[in-house]
């Protein structure tokens, strides 16, 4: 343990803990209700670390609430010990640069800025839970999402290897679809010194093609376990028009286990980046996108915009009736990811099946 000022306290005495999360240990303070800073330590971030924290806590009175930085991060395993045994939870940003700069940095320092920051209402996010259905969904999805990056990485090797292959296989692979590529690709089979580039390369388009075919079996296999994942965890939001399985997983992800935490529609959509933000000045008025929040999440709402625009009547009759009045693809487009937010959001924190696919107003 790191100082510790010993201070005799009163037993009822209520407190305020902070938390700074690392890798291998965690850092936390506590801090009275009118501000004053009693001590920190420091322990491991192991579950036994998590007991002796928690214990530590509480030995300077009531607990009534934790800040913890990184509670999607290095603090998941904490936060989640906390919340198992009754404790109030809260997310809390690391401080600012500018904040930094003024005030130093150091772990005592970072932890006594987490518990300051829920003793003033700075922070007041409620943590995802990550102990249900939806946290195994993030693995899974994490998982496919990276898979599917590297094999859009391994086709583009291919394809820019292909470039400087000799004449005679460049023709041969010349107008085939990526599929076809691959699968001729893999079949190939180099046959002499490597130190010939002919051989060369044909042993290294083969090894990319097999690679993007184990990947598309990862892949596959992936989807195999997370639709059934998606089905259970949230039927109402696959029954939107334009929501697939991965833009709903997705969207179950930014939420977490515990949709509830987010307070409004209005917060859903500053947490998907779909909030408007005022770009007026002089004689023109308008909104622009936000460009904060889960980018990942933005591009969910996005692609299933995309989708509505090609596959809705009604959907497309908006964008040209807003186009009429001037506004822009980029606003409309504004419009519709917002609407989707609600919509989203009623699917998440309701069981209602019933919803509405085409916005009549954004």
């Amino acid at each position: 343990m790191a100082r510790s000022a010993q201070l005799k306290k009163p037993k009822m005495r209520r407190i305020v803990g902070g938390v700074d999360t690392h890798g291998d240990t965690h850092h936390a303070a506590v801090v009275l209700l009118n501000g004053t800073r009693v001590a920190d330590a420091e322990f491991s971030a192991t579950a036994e670390g998590y007991v002796r924290l928690l214990a530590w806590l509480r030995s300077f009175g009531r607990l009534h609430a934790v800040g913890v930085e990184g509670t999607g991060a290095y603090g998941a395993g904490l936060a989640r010990h906390l919340i198992g045994q009754g404790v109030r939870v809260v997310e809390v940003n690391r401080p600012d640069r500018r904040q930094r700069r003024s005030k130093g940095k150091s772990d005592p320092l970072d932890a006594y800025s987490a518990a300051e920051a829920v003793l003033s209402g700075r922070a007041c996010a409620t943590p995802k839970l990550g102990t249900g259905i939806v946290e195994a969904i993030r693995a899974l999805h994490t998982t496919r999402a990276g898979a599917v990056k590297a094999r859009t990485a391994a086709i583009n090797e291919l394809r820019a290897l292909l470039i400087t292959a000799p004449a005679d296989l460049r023709d041969r692979m010349r107008g085939l679809t990526a599929a076809a590529l691959v699968a001729t690709c893999a079949r190939l089979r180099p046959t002499g010194d490597t130190a010939d580039p002919q051989v060369a390369v044909r042993a290294a388009l083969r090894s990319l093609a097999r690679r993007h075919q184990a990947l598309t079996a990862e892949i596959t296999d992936l989807d195999a376990q997370l639709r059934p994942l998606v089905a259970r965890a949230c039927p109402p939001l696959l029954a939107l028009h334009g929501v697939g399985y991965e833009t709903a997983a997705q969207l179950l992800v930014t939420a977490g286990d515990n949709p509830d935490r987010i307070g409004s529609e209005a917060a859903f959509a500053a947490l998907c980046g779909v909030a408007p933000i005022p770009a007026s000045s002089g004689k023109t008025s308008r909104h622009r996108l936000s460009r904060g929040g889960d980018r990942q999440a933005n591009r969910a709402l996005h692609m299933i915009a995309c989708t509505r625009l090609a596959t809705c009547p009604k959907t497309r009759a908006y964008r040209d009736r807003r186009a009429r009045e001037q506004l822009s693809t980029k606003d409309i487009l504004r419009c519709l990811k917002r609407y989707l937010a609600r919509e989203v959001y009623k699917a998440l924190t309701s069981t209602n099946t019933e919803q509405n696919e085409i916005p009549a107003a954004a």
